[in-house]
């Protein structure tokens, strides 16, 4: 089974269109468009984040290259043994995942990085075809509370009956697959505490240890 993600035509999310003319116009060699996902159909692991970065992924067509929380991300996951290569924020860099895939809950970079419960749910459409072209998917590692809702939304799960929370493990008995919650490894977050290497090292040898 193939998926497809959505081409530069896409004109879903009226606010996301024009933002993205307005980094046309600013950034003429950026991507500009809906973020491709990164790994191979066949991953068992499928890692969920919230948007493309205006200055990472949106101008790689790499999700989480290029920015701050791609720098954690990647080499952690290297580290255990679901990378090879090396990571140089380039989507031309040669590293490659091994039985992971990463993408986005909302393909189109959204202005100050915030994205709204409409734009969630239009690009749910492709989540949801991205998890249905997966048949050995074992694991969505769900990053931040909008990718943990936006997965039970278009699985058809009640959000009141599995909340995020960091560490988390829930198990989707409807599909097979169990979900595991992470804080995003932006920025902010590390540099606030919320969330530190060692603490994002144990979720993904959580992840490394239930597959």
């Amino acid at each position: 089974m193939s998926f497809v993600c959505p081409d530069k035509k896409c004109d879903k999310c009226k606010r996301l269109l024009e933002f993205r003319a307005q980094n046309v116009a600013k950034f003429p060699s950026y991507y500009n468009g809906p973020v491709e996902s990164f790994g191979n159909l066949d991953a068992k692991v499928l890692i969920v984040g919230l948007a493309p970065g205006l200055n990472g992924a949106n101008q790689t067509n790499r999700p989480f290259t290029n920015d701050y929380a791609g720098d954690v991300l990647y080499p952690i996951l290297k580290k255990y043994g679901f990378g090879k290569g090396n990571y140089a924020k380039r989507k031309d860099d040669g590293f490659e995942l091994v039985g992971v895939r990463v993408t986005n809950s909302v393909r189109c970079v959204p202005p100050q990085n915030k994205v709204t419960a409409e734009e969630v749910k239009n690009c749910g459409q492709y989540l949801i075809k991205e998890l249905a072209a997966m048949p050995d998917l074992k694991i969505i590692l769900t990053l931040g509370s909008v990718a943990h809702n936006a997965v039970l939304s278009v699985l058809g799960y009640k959000k009141s009956a599995y909340k995020f929370a960091h560490g988390a493990v829930h198990q989707l008995n409807k599909h097979n697959l169990l979900m595991i919650n992470s804080y995003h490894t932006s920025r902010y977050n590390i540099n606030t505490g919320v969330l530190t290497y060692e603490m994002f090292e144990d979720i993904v040898k959580k992840v490394k240890s239930m597959l």
